[in-house]
């Protein structure tokens, strides 16, 4: 494992996330009066949140999500290997602002069901669908992550008529991860054949050391924030290897350029430019070529997991989005 780095920059990391939480603990304090503030103009789906619950998929996989307020919805498309508890500061966040909030474990992840097969991103997209359609969610903000990005660009290409108002990917996988013909910029096959490989031979410790690079804590001045780390591995080891095996392939070989763009709702694509995990010149910037009216915003430093790490930059420009 690696050793704790020194902490000569991590004033600014503690005062970011003293500053989260500072926003997070306000906007919590205020849920009741917040409901009706969400979107104006914008009609909420029918019904109210059930709280948690699953969905189950066409072939019977068992689909675990959580459904908190009431409010024009946003759905939270979680990364790989993660579940929807990596959504958990935006969850609140958004919560506080009166907007309902939907996150589902993706098949083989977290405490859905850990399939043999539907490992791809068809089914993945088919299996958001589901879930839309048993909660009759209209007029919604699809938000993904790394692997969820790709989930989203699928979604709202192939299931999204007439139920997407907004999307927004983060560090997301399209067009493709894969050094291809097409994608010249793309990563070698050997990168992800080594990803397979370290996941099969020992998963735990593979998952205990992808959080450095994924929230840039191998940068100087960037120690390891161990609950952080912590978290990521609990959650990485929730899901089903085999499922987690075949997302590997998921993530990085589908082509999604004609996803892309079939997308005709506004459209966010954020990501920063120490991105260790997705190389941000063949991602959000290609994206922003291929999805037709969209909105791209690089932040300098930032690392893949900036979500977590940078909540109280993302979070707002996220909100400000949503309501423009």
């Amino acid at each position: 494992m690696l050793d704790q780095q020194e902490s000569s920059g991590s004033s600014d990391i503690t005062r970011r996330l003293l500053l989260a939480g500072a926003t997070l603990a306000t906007g919590a304090a205020t849920l009741p009066a917040a409901k009706a503030t969400a979107a104006p103009g914008r009609a909420a789906s029918a019904g109210g949140a059930s709280g948690e619950g699953f969905v189950t998929a066409a072939d019977g996989a068992r689909l675990y999500y959580k459904d908190w307020g009431r409010g024009q919805p946003i759905v939270f498309h979680h990364g790989w290997p993660l579940t929807a508890d990596d959504w958990d500061a935006q969850m609140m966040y958004f919560l506080a602002r009166g907007f309902r909030v939907i996150a589902m474990d993706r098949r083989g992840h977290g405490r859905s069901s850990q399939t043999m097969s539907g490992n791809d991103m068809d089914t993945y997209a088919a299996d958001v669908d589901a879930l839309v359609k048993k909660l009759d969610l209209r007029e919604a903000i699809h938000i993904g992550h790394s692997t969820g990005g790709g989930e989203v660009a699928r979604y709202v290409a192939r299931y999204g008529k007439g139920r997407v108002a907004k999307a927004v990917m983060v560090s997301a996988v399209p067009p493709i991860m894969l050094q291809t013909a097409a994608y010249p910029g793309g990563l070698p096959r050997s990168v992800f054949d080594g990803f397979r490989n370290q996941l099969a031979a020992n998963r735990a410790e593979f998952y205990w050391q992808v959080p450095i690079p994924f929230y840039g804590f191998n940068r100087p001045g960037k120690p390891v924030i161990e609950g952080v780390r912590q978290n990521w591995w609990r959650q990485g080891m929730m899901g089903g290897i085999k499922a987690h095996y075949d997302c590997i392939k998921a993530f990085s070989e589908t082509d999604q350029t004609a996803d892309l763009k079939a997308i005709s709702v506004p459209t966010l694509i954020l990501q920063g430019d120490d991105d260790q995990i997705v190389p941000y010149k063949q991602a959000a910037v290609l994206q922003a070529e291929l999805v037709r009216g969209s909105k791209l915003k690089i932040y300098p430093g930032l690392p893949h997991g900036m979500l977590t790490t940078d909540g109280d930059v993302i979070n707002p420009d996220l909100l400000s989005f949503i309501k423009s």
